[in-house]
């Protein structure tokens, strides 16, 4: 082994810490950004843009983008191969690695373009997967990137535009996840996950450490069910008004 092979001084000078996840952006020698991550054996590097590993599965940006393409050539009854399920996997993992950097470097709307993708290739392999039980490998981990995305959504939301649309996300995000756990005939568990739990716990955090009261969509949700449609009616104006201000 040569000495530029070895990366004995690398993992030298930045030792691993169990507690925690250690991510850095670095320039390749190409001048490019990349992203590392420290790992209890190594590392591991990623391409901040289009696939993690930077490659182009048959030419396309990633191999998600490579499956919808097949689905355009031999229809919508098209069904994986298991080659195919094993490229798919690979890029599940990596999409995986690259979310938790984002997360780790706080960068929210890159976190949250990761993430889904994993639930669009997440999408694609429900539908022509050629096996259930590998449909489920994958439909299980489902609300945890869910998770992610909320989380990356909400934190996103705080920075750019305050704590109401920081919790109206958190709100949205585990109306998303609650929807799966109906899907699945799961719905007596919603409540009682950990996922779950913690995303109330942020959104309570959010509205008493910046005193927000109820949103203008719980707002609106309460008068519906309350049925004052008048009351209803001039929340949605509201919401109408702020959404032609934003724009």
């Amino acid at each position: 082994m040569s000495r530029r092979d070895n990366i004995d001084r690398l993992l030298r000078d930045w030792p691993y810490d169990p507690s925690g996840i250690s991510v850095r952006k670095k320039k390749g020698t190409d001048g490019r950004d990349v992203l590392q991550m420290r790992l209890d054996l190594g590392l591991l590097q990623l391409e901040v843009a289009g696939r993690p590993d930077g490659t182009r599965p048959h030419g396309c940006d990633s191999f998600y983008e490579y499956l919808v393409r097949r689905t355009l050539e031999d229809g919508n009854e098209y069904t994986m191969t298991e080659e195919e399920c094993d490229e798919a996997d690979r890029e599940f993992v990596q999409y995986y690695h690259r979310r938790i950097c984002w997360l780790a470097l706080r960068d929210f709307s890159l976190a949250m373009s990761d993430a889904q993708h994993t639930l669009k290739l997440m999408d694609f392999c429900r539908e022509h997967s050629p096996d259930e039980q590998w449909t489920m490998s994958h439909e299980q981990y489902r609300p945890f990137v869910m998770f992610h995305r909320t989380q990356a959504a909400a934190l996103a939301a705080l920075g750019d535009k305050g704590a109401e649309a920081a919790v109206e996300e958190l709100n949205k995000g585990l109306d998303e996840i609650k929807q799966v756990f109906v899907d699945y005939e799961a719905e007596e568990e919603f409540d009682d996950d950990e996922l779950v739990s913690r995303l109330m716990e942020l959104r309570e955090s959010l509205r008493q450490h910046f005193h927000v009261g109820r949103t203008l969509h719980e707002q609106l949700a309460d008068a519906v069910a309350s049925e004052k449609y008048e009351l209803a009616a001039q929340i949605r104006d509201e919401l109408n008004r702020r959404n032609t201000r934003a724009r």
